[in-house]
């Protein structure tokens, strides 16, 4: 029986690297050869990865290709943008990315897989798959909904709104939606002239793509789901939530890379507190947070009087107010973790029942996969998208307030009445609020289960990719005959 052999080339920032690792090994457990493609420097991060894998019939291989950082003007070891701290370097590194067209086609021209499945950020892997003839699959990182209401916004070519701050209607969609000009990105401003260039071509370049695999289950978003097939008429398969591959407490300690915390004193301090007392609070690896939005987060929390574990950068905690961390301690009800934070092993333990996040897809994606309820500060990215599909749709959660697009992934501006208005609502929750995020935790864990949504949906998909070769295969055959 021929083996399906699919490739994957992620992009290696944080955010988009580690929902596609999952992805791989999810692969991987239903039989099929997965190849990732990586660079030198990034190749250790899917170390564990490999591993999860050792005991399929098909171990994930890693195949290494050549960035050329030198050659754009980058630091040798620059191919990942969480490490990027300037616009200039960020735009040469998107620049970059293109050297790495050479390579990848030559490993796809000897191993001709069944399909490619790319970032978005990779937009010329398009042209690589159509010189195969060979599917490729986009990766974008987030859902069906964010996905139908952009494209609506995208289409709209006058917004109906009389200010920046005066809410529009988002038509032509399931739900009613309410946005403003200053949620949306900026296209004129030029922190974000960086990222529009990519983006058209990455947008272009998935209109001409087989279709997306989306980190997504049909029971979270159905109405939109269909949507996205039916009315935008694209190629989607949800498989999601790829988190939930991780099963034991190894992999979820160390998702992404090792955790600046000792596991057993994490899940002590978790294990000494009641259920649903504990709000977490975390922004993701690229949102940068001003010193004097962390002085309001920090009165907020204390004043609150709540249990709470709060994610800084290592190079943030000298900003947090002097005092603050030791009084924290002395009354038992704060845990700071400084660096990098097992997230999903933290927001399984039943004494957290919130979550203050930034609404990247992969944390609203743990958090509905973990049953709580959740303040959505987004900042930017698709973001305040996926913020009103919690508050607005599913219902699972509150906003913290008026936010604004920002271009350059800056967290500020919003005072400790709101931060404590907000969290004192989700963890006061109604019944109702936290029954909706249970139910959502069980349907998340069903739709991966076989005969479930998602399982059903990747069956199709890896049929339907056997199908195009054997197709193509054909076709190179009646030609040759025809010769």
């Amino acid at each position: 029986m021929t083996t399906c052999h699919v490739v994957f080339l992620p992009f290696i920032a944080y955010g988009h690297m580690i929902p596609m690792a999952d992805m791989a090994v999810l692969f991987a457990s239903r039989g099929v050869k997965t190849t990732i493609i990586t660079t030198p420097s990034t190749a250790h991060r899917f170390t564990k990865s490999i591993q999860k894998t050792i005991n399929y019939t098909h171990q994930i291989e890693l195949h290494i290709i050549e960035f050329k950082a030198g050659e754009a003007g980058l630091p040798p070891v620059s191919d990942n943008p969480d490490q990027v701290d300037s616009d200039e370097l960020l735009s040469r590194l998107f620049q970059a990315l293109p050297t790495l067209q050479e390579p990848f086609e030559q490993f796809i021209e000897k191993s001709q897989p069944n399909c490619i499945i790319s970032d978005m950020f990779f937009p010329w892997t398009t042209e690589s798959a159509a010189k195969f003839s060979i599917p490729r699959i986009v990766f974008n990182g987030t859902g069906f909904f964010a996905m139908c209401v952009s494209q609506e916004v995208m289409r709209l070519h006058k917004l109906n709104a009389s200010s920046d701050s005066e809410p529009f209607v988002v038509s032509n969609i399931p739900h009613e939606i309410k946005l403003t000009r200053k949620q949306l990105p900026q296209l004129e401003s030029e922190e974000f002239k960086v990222f529009l260039k990519v983006i058209i071509q990455a947008v272009e370049a998935e209109a001409k793509s087989y279709g997306l695999n989306v980190n997504s289950f049909y029971e979270l978003e159905p109405e939109y789901v269909r949507h996205y097939r039916e009315v935008i008429k694209r190629k989607a398969w949800h498989i999601g939530p790829v988190s939930i591959c991780n099963k034991n407490v190894d992999d979820k300690l160390e998702r992404g890379k090792k955790s600046s915390i000792y596991e057993p004193e994490c899940l002590k301090w978790l294990d000494s507190k009641p259920p649903n007392s504990v709000i977490y609070r975390r922004f993701g690896s690229l949102v940068k947070v001003t010193s004097s939005q962390l002085y309001e987060i920090a009165l907020a929390l204390e004043a609150s009087n709540v249990n709470f574990i709060w994610v800084i950068k290592n190079d943030q905690e000298t900003t947090i107010p002097e005092g603050f961390e030791a009084r924290m301690a002395a009354k038992g009800n704060g845990l700071i973790i400084k660096g990098w934070a097992p997230q999903v092993l933290i927001l399984d333990h039943e004494s957290v029942g919130g979550f203050m996040t930034h609404c990247g897809w992969n944390s609203v994606l743990e958090g509905v996969c973990s049953g709580v309820v959740m303040v959505a500060w987004p900042i930017m990215a698709d973001q305040f998208y996926n913020a009103k599909l919690v508050t607005d749709v599913l219902q699972t959660g509150v906003s913290i307030g008026d936010g604004e697009w920002s271009p350059i992934s800056m967290c500020d501006g919003v005072k400790q009445e709101a931060i404590e208005r907000a969290v004192a609502t989700v963890m006061g929750a109604d019944e109702g609020m936290r029954m909706r995020a249970q139910k959502l935790k069980e349907k998340a864990k069903t739709a991966v289960e076989e005969s479930g949504s998602s399982y059903s949906d990747l069956t199709t998909f890896i049929e339907d990719i056997k199908v195009f070769k054997s197709e193509v295969n054909e076709k190179k055959v009646a030609v040759a005959d025809n010769l």
